[in-house]
């Protein structure tokens, strides 16, 4: 099999795997199913994606390689919020994309380039290459943090109360918890990166 065969073939595989996962969550997308869903040996998935965590790397290297990376703003920190929200768009648009983006290191073109355009606007704020390849890796755990317990919730992250008696010996929490306040996360995650810029341009 040639080199560029054998890469349309992985790159059948890993579509596959994402239609799996779609359909029935992380847990269920095994190599036996991929091999299933595309009418094959399990060996024959085995020879192009070697192992489950390989596949998983290349499943996550595809969801972020949808991150469209032209058309952001001048302004360096409109640019780091705009591919910020970019990044959590992409993992809210797969199932379970969140979890299966955790953890993963791959040296891919979508992550490769999510992180090379992220790490350009923060040096563009006036961090430092360390400085900004730290709050990179901030906003990127961030970003996927929120979005794992997005996928994992309701609509809103509330507090589920029996009654509001229930944090009389909490009355901090239930001050805040029995606010008015709008507890979306979309709201949740607009405050937190607008924290983590605010530190990170902060004068040292």
């Amino acid at each position: 099999m040639t080199t560029s065969a054998a890469s349309d073939r992985q790159t059948d595989i890993v579509r596959v795997a994402l239609d799996v996962l779609e359909e029935s969550g992380l847990e269920a997308t095994s190599l036996r199913a991929v091999a299933g869903k595309l009418g094959v040996r399990m060996n024959t998935v085995l020879w192009h994606v070697k192992t489950k965590a390989r596949l998983r790397e290349l499943m996550a290297d595809t969801i972020l390689d949808g991150i469209v990376l032209d058309g952001l703003p001048e302004d360096p920190r409109a640019r780091v919020v705009e591919l910020a929200h970019r990044y959590r768009a992409a993992l809210l648009a797969h199932r379970d994309g969140g979890r299966v983006v955790a953890g993963t290191f791959t040296a891919g073109p979508g992550t490769l380039g999510t992180a090379n355009a992220l790490i350009g606007a923060l040096t563009g704020l006036g961090l430092d290459d360390r400085q900004a390849d730290w709050t990179c890796w901030t906003i990127v755990y961030f970003a996927i943090g929120l979005v794992v317990e997005e996928q994992g919730s309701a609509e809103t992250p509330k507090l589920h109360l029996a009654s509001p008696s229930t944090l009389e010996p909490y009355p901090h929490l239930r001050r805040v918890l029995l606010s008015e306040a709008n507890d979306r996360f979309d709201d949740r995650f607009a405050f937190g990166l607008d924290l983590i810029l605010t530190s990170a341009s902060a004068p040292r």
